[in-house]
């Protein structure tokens, strides 16, 4: 028995040393990429509810996970470049916010894991397959209902019954937001609103399209695209400036000095990121995890704004608000 000890002993004790260097080597701090097509100013209220819900499930950046951001600073054209950068960086999962940025990112890779937000229409801007079975390499939330566009021109025409001519106001490029001003043009025949399709590719048009805006509608609503969430500030100013009621997509229009908003509450909306990425980092596969629609939608006046622009809102209108800045 004792020459038995012997002649396994120095297997067993090499058995042991291995198994205690694996424990002791060092785990992987996982690394997220973070594509935004804003500046790093204009993200903050995303970029703090995905930080807030990461807290939640235990990650603290600088610490036990890494993050790489990204910001295209409202020109498009950079998302493509940017999105290389993170996949030669190697990162666990790329974290897209909108379609541009989450089409740039599909582009760039097909084996790193992408969760997007506040994404329009993912299954018709062809990112995943469907909402209950995306495949590939991307999953996340889309920011709409079917009905939310037709939604937004319905309160506008409601808080400016007068509005009969209606400007939109979108970038081209997208081609998202194409389909999305035809689906606006069959909401907009029953509430008798004419739509006129105001186009800007850059932030130099700006000027010129509410130039045009203030000589031919009445209002204005506003289509989320990454031009106009880079520069939503300019945006919510120029509308002041030439007197224009606006139905702006985001809270952060408003907060910013925007009249109105319609659209998901994006704390919770953007919190629910970090519930994908945790999935994925614990081995979960994107085209396994179903896209997630919102189910919570916020009505924001800013009677500022209104007072800026010489409107006075109708009494049943501000009571139909989540929220009034006063």
């Amino acid at each position: 028995m004792l020459r038995k000890i012997i002649f396994w002993l120095p297997a067993i004790v090499s058995l042991m040393t291995a198994s205690l260097a694996k424990a002791q080597q060092p785990t992987k701090t996982p690394r997220l990429g973070y594509l935004s097509p804003g500046s790093p100013s204009s993200a903050t209220l995303n970029r703090d509810a995905i930080l807030q819900g990461l807290r939640e499930l235990g990650y603290v950046e600088g610490k036990n996970i890494l993050i790489e951001y990204r910001f295209s600073e409202g020109k498009s054209a950079r998302l493509p470049d940017l999105a290389a950068e993170l996949v030669r960086l190697k990162v666990d999962v790329i974290v897209t916010i909108g379609g541009q940025a989450s089409e740039a990112a599909k582009t760039a890779t097909t084996a790193i894991p992408i969760v997007f937000t506040l994404v329009n229409d993912p299954v018709g801007a062809k990112l995943v397959a469907s909402l209950a079975r995306p495949g590939g390499n991307l999953t996340g939330l889309s920011s709409v209902s079917p009905d939310l566009s037709g939604k937004r021109l319905e309160l506008l025409k409601e808080a400016i019954p007068k509005a009969s001519r209606v400007g939109v106001l979108y970038d081209p490029n997208d081609p998202a937001k194409i389909a999305e001003f035809k689906e606006i043009e069959v909401d907009a025949r029953p509430l008798k609103v004419q739509l006129q399709s105001l186009e800007v590719r850059s932030p130099d048009e700006f000027e010129n399209a509410f130039k045009t805006a203030s000589r031919a509608t009445t209002a204005l609503l506003v289509l989320p695209t990454s031009i106009l969430i880079g520069h939503r500030k300019r945006i919510a100013e120029l509308a002041v400036q030439y007197r224009l009621p606006t139905m702006f997509p985001y809270s952060q229009d408003v907060d910013v000095g925007g009249l109105m908003s319609y659209g998901p509450d994006f704390v919770v909306l953007n919190r629910r990121v970090a519930t994908y990425v945790d999935k994925i980092l614990k081995g979960a596969k994107p085209a396994n995890l179903p896209v997630e629609q919102p189910m919570k939608f916020e009505f924001i006046i800013n009677l500022k704004a209104a007072k800026q622009i010489g409107l006075t809102i109708p009494p049943n209108v501000l009571a139909r608000a989540d929220r009034v800045i006063r």
